[in-house]
């Protein structure tokens, strides 16, 4: 580091709370630490330095219970993951980033405006961009799902924002991924899974080959466990002579390239097994088919020398015809250049030479993570925007997308897909998603065009709009200003992007259209469910559906499904939701009406006797044995309390009967619908699910349970319940259920 350089940084102070950590962070595992910290030695910095040092002790402290599946101490992976930031070239902020990466998420309140205070905006805005939602304030997420969309989300705003939040986030994947044996085999499969869905299709759009080739054999291994290994053994036998074949070439392209004057570093390296599956298995090839399995790499030092080399290396083999890729004259999206030509050597054998320059190659390795090597993060602003137009293309797709999820999954699906590259006619180079057609094509360049397409020629020749393109086409897109979308174009395009654009300007041409059609397609999807459309609009039903899907009244729920931008399925299932609700509030206070006649019934239950002679006599009934409407019953008239009422078969009754100047006759009145408490006792088999089923019955018949209890001696279970009934009969009808349950072996009334 320049001494000018040091003398610019001023000197750095680390706030209170970094001071009461400082003594307490123990030096675990320094064998990593260590390594880190001398790596960092040759290029830093004094004051990086020392930021350096503060930013290992909050990482250890917040670490320090933690272990990893393998056992070791946490700390290890950040310090690995800083260590692989730094041999990329990367920046000291990016370095000191990365060594801080988890500690907000797994340290005892440690919050990202402390890590703004403690080393500036520049790391901290790092750490926030690779720091999961539910560690920052974002608690309400409903589903696992939800969860990993809404991190993903944040994840490329950040990466928008700062790419260097990607080049962390893939250092540590990497590093996880490396050691995702130690992990269960659960976890391992939805690891590998999330990181050829998202992780190496991004390390590819950023164009991080190294990284990229590395996360899709670990997924390999780990996803398709059995055709990894059938895969290698395939290989082996023959890669010997391979090998053999590649040092032979390796030694007479030196030998060839140094007669002609031309400095090269030369190399080889089979091709990444992953890379080798997708052909043979996916596009259904053998794997004789394949003529890379093995690669010679040509670094020179200018453009010219590549183009030399070229002709040096063609002159000593025959080329395989229809081989040849010139990706220096036209790079790929993601900025790979080199020369790809594929040769058969003396015995046969196919190989693959790739020839660049040495700055060609470390962007073929490093991608974007390039611009920081050996420029110490100065790389031209308007040079990074030019790479990153392809997310700026992506995030537009949150004005189209209803919720996040959505937003994400088209981001897949655009952007981290198969895809093919063609041209304009001034030669860029556009790549889309496999199977887009002219129409893709179209949207991709403006929506104007897009929206104005008439006809589609390639390479020259008028096609259909339906046209699968291929590689290296040449597209151009006639346009009329009277030319305007077809709804059929949505089973047309295969990209998110051009077909939330048609839905957009269906939205805004022919909004009163498709409010019409829309308010008919959701009446029709009603009726099929038995509701009528005018129950299931009212406008308390409303509001949730609006804030749902962003929309001011319930003409644009209407017009959007005009357009195809919701279902019918999505407003149905939430203006049902809205009414089920409201019909079980009703039934709740329907439920609660009845409870308050039923109070009121219990409390003037004497109004259900008749006392013959005695109209006005005070009634009650005899706790001893709970007489029922239906029940045969006596009276006895008690001093001062009025008439008690028992059932003619009391216990109870035979003593009264010796005051017989005291029994009266009684009846029940015919019109009376009050219920009355009774108890019974049911003798089971002792099984899992009893009461639960017991309890099912009552509740179908809405009935209440006032008071259960119940215990098990060996395998029986006796079950005491009270409820109440509104005479014998129900009762009656209850006990013959009861001694259906499966398991209960009898059930009857107690008289106490």
């Amino acid at each position: 580091m320049a001494e000018e350089k040091r003398s610019e940084v001023t000197t750095w102070r680390p706030p209170s709370y970094i001071e009461n950590i400082r003594h307490t962070a123990a030096r675990k595992e320094a064998i990593f630490t260590d390594a880190l910290t001398n790596a960092c030695a040759a290029r830093f910095s004094d004051a990086e330095m020392a930021l350096l040092g503060h930013a290992m002790e909050i990482a250890e402290k917040a670490h320090e219970t933690q272990k990893r599946e393998s056992g070791e101490a946490y700390i290890t992976h950040p310090a690995a993951v800083a260590l692989m930031l730094l041999e990329m070239g990367m920046d000291p902020n990016t370095v000191i980033a990365g060594l801080l990466h988890d500690v907000v998420e797994d340290g005892d309140n440690i919050t990202v405006d402390m890590l703004r205070q403690t080393f500036g905006e520049d790391i901290a805005e790092m750490v926030d961009g690779v720091t999961k939602l539910t560690k920052t304030g974002n608690r309400e997420l409903l589903s696992q799902e939800e969860a990993q969309a809404e991190n993903l989300r944040k994840m490329f705003l950040a990466i928008a924002k700062d790419v260097r939040v990607v080049i962390i986030k893939l250092t540590d994947r990497l590093h996880n991924m490396r050691t995702l044996e130690y992990c269960t085999p659960e976890k391992r499969l939805r690891k590998a899974r999330e990181t050829l869905d998202v992780y190496a299709p991004l390390a590819d759009r950023f164009g991080m080959g190294a990284i990229k080739c590395e996360l899709e054999d670990l997924c390999f291994k780990y996803i398709w466990p059995e055709e990894y290994g059938q895969l290698k053994r395939q290989i082996e036998p023959q890669q010997i002579e391979r090998l053999r074949t590649l040092e032979s070439a390796i030694g007479t392209i030196k030998a060839q390239l140094a007669d002609v004057g031309i400095d090269a570093q030369i190399n080889g390296r089979p091709k990444h097994l992953y890379s080798i599956y997708k052909k043979v298995e996916r596009q259904n090839r053998e794997l004789e088919e394949i003529y890379d399995l093995i690669a010679v790499r040509v670094i020179v030092n200018t453009i010219n020398d590549c183009y030399a080399a070229l002709g040096v290396i063609h002159a000593i083999w025959r080329p395989v015809p229809g081989r040849f890729k010139d990706y220096i004259a036209m790079p790929k999206t993601n900025m790979y250049r080199s020369l790809h030509t594929t040769l058969f050597s003396e015995t046969g054998m196919p190989f693959e030479v790739q020839i660049r320059t040495f700055e060609m190659h470390r962007t073929s390795e490093y991608g974007i993570a390039a611009h920081w090597m050996y420029k110490e993060g100065r790389a031209e602003q308007d040079e990074l925007d030019s790479k990153l137009a392809w997310l700026r293309e992506a995030l537009e797709l949150e004005n189209y997308a209803d919720n996040t999820r959505e937003f994400v999954e088209n981001i897949r699906k655009d952007f981290f897909s198969d895809y093919v590259y063609v041209l304009t006619p001034r030669g860029q180079i556009i790549d889309l998603v496999a199977g887009s057609t002219p129409l893709d094509f179209a949207y991709r360049i403006h929506s104007n065009v897009g929206n104005h397409a008439q006809h589609a020629k390639v390479n020259g020749a008028i096609v259909r709009l339906d046209y699968k393109l291929k590689n290296n086409d040449v597209v151009e897109i006639v346009t009329a200003p009277n030319a305007n979308p077809s709804r059929d174009w949505l089973k047309l395009v295969k990209t998110q992007q051009a077909k939330a654009k048609i839905r957009q300007w269906f939205k805004k041409a022919n909004r009163e259209e498709n409010i019409a059609r829309g308010k008919e397609m959701l009446s029709d999807a009603a009726k099929r469910q038995g509701r009528q459309l005018g129950e299931l609009t009212k406008k308390e039903y409303c509001e949730d559906l609006l804030k749902r899907f962003n929309m001011g009244d319930l003409d644009d729920v209407y017009a959007a499904i005009g357009y195809g931008g919701i279902t019918t399925g999505q407003v149905l299932h939430k203006l049902m939701e809205q009414l089920r609700k409201e019909e079980r509030a009703a039934q709740l206070a329907v439920k609660l009406e009845q409870k308050e006649e039923q109070r009121v019934a219990d409390a003037t239950h004497s109004h259900g006797i008749i006392v013959k002679g005695e109209p006005n006599m005070s009634v009650r009934f005899a706790r001893c044995c709970s007489p029922l409407p239906g029940d045969p019953i006596v009276g006895y008239i008690t001093r001062g309390r009025g008439v008690s009422v028992h059932r003619r078969d009391c216990t109870n009754v035979e003593d009264l009967m010796q005051s017989s100047e005291r029994m009266i006759e009684v009846e029940w009145a015919s019109t009376e619908k009050a219920a009355f408490p009774v108890s019974i006792h049911i003798v089971s088999d002792e099984r899992a699910g009893l009461l639960m089923d017991i309890s099912q019955l009552l509740s179908n018949l809405n009935i209440s349970i006032l008071s259960m209890n119940a215990k098990t001696t060996d395998d029986t279970v006796t079950v005491r319940m009270s409820f109440k009934v509104t005479g014998a009969d129900q009762l009656n009808n209850i006990m013959k259920g009861m001694r259906k349950v499966r398991g209960v072996r009898e059930a009857y009334r107690l008289n106490v």
